[in-house]
Formats: C-alpha cells, structure tokens, sequence
C-alpha cells in the first residue's frame, strides 16, 4: 500500500529530485535548531547548504511566522510552490521553485549569504547526522527493531531523525 502525501510533501519530492539533478544531497524535514523544521536542506558538492521551504497554497503561507528563522542556516534560501500559487505574494528578495510531485525548476536564484565558518561546519554536521540516523532507523526497522533514540548534537540541540 502506498502512503499518500501531503501537499507540501509532494513539492518536497519534486523539490529534492530537482537539486539531485543539480549536484546537491537532499533531505527533507531538518531541524536546524529547537523550534524550528525546514522543509528541504541541500548539501552541494562546494559544501554550499540551501534551505527550500514549500508552500501548497496562500494560506500555508500566510500562516508562517518562523521562515524568517531559517534564513541564518543557508547560504541560499527558496520558496517551492505548486503552478496555481500566486507567487506575487512571495519575498522578491528569495530565491523560487516551481514544482510538483515529479519534479521542480529554479525559476529566480535565492541571493547567496554566506554562512559563517562554524554555521557551516555545525549545518554539515546536523546534515551528515540527520542522514545517517535516518538509514541506521530504516535498517533497524527492516530487522523488525525500534527506530534509534533522539540524537544531541554540538550545541546542546537535540533532534528525532
């Protein structure tokens, strides 16, 4: 049986299959810090990190009050939205992604924003941590055990791969 996702979910899978043609690994749902999700983090071949947040329709949008947030954990930020959005009400000053289910194309670059030396080596980690707890959860799920427990990262975070 196939899981039906939601909207959102869906342009995160365009999303990702898009940045993968472009050179960069991909995860959706990273926690950057407490309190705060990102829909899609891409890691490019540069070390260069992208944050995507997808929005499925003008009230998704409307109700976010925490993107500003995300914009100090990528050198890049984007909004993916689906072909009937209106984009009009998006930040001009952000980079956009038209997408759907099967895939997305950067329709305006995001500006790029550096991310400090130790941002960067702490975003790399969270990354590389959220990847491999992820897989040793989709191992131990197909030997029929529980999932890994909650990680702590740098910092003091903590996240639930």
């Amino acid at each position: 049986m196939v899981k039906e996702l939601a909207p959102g979910q869906n342009l995160a899978r365009g999303v990702a299959r898009c940045l993968m043609d472009h050179g960069f690994a991909c995860l959706p749902e990273v926690v950057p810090k407490p309190g705060l999700r990102v829909d899609v983090m891409a890691l490019g071949r540069k070390g260069e990190i992208w944050v995507v947040e997808c929005k499925s329709s003008r009230a998704d949008f409307t109700s976010d009050r925490k993107w500003q947030g995300y914009l100090a954990f990528a050198d890049r930020f984007f909004w993916a939205v689906g072909p009937d959005f209106p984009t009009e009400i998006l930040p001009a000053d952000s980079g956009l992604i038209l997408a759907d289910r099967f895939g997305a194309e950067i329709l305006r670059m995001g500006p790029e924003t550096k991310l400090p030396a130790a941002r960067r080596k702490l975003m790399t980690q969270v990354f590389a941590r959220t990847a491999a707890f992820r897989l040793a959860g989709r191992d131990e799920a197909a030997a029929g055990h529980g999932g890994p427990a909650p990680a702590a990262l740098p910092g003091g975070l903590t996240f639930f791969p």
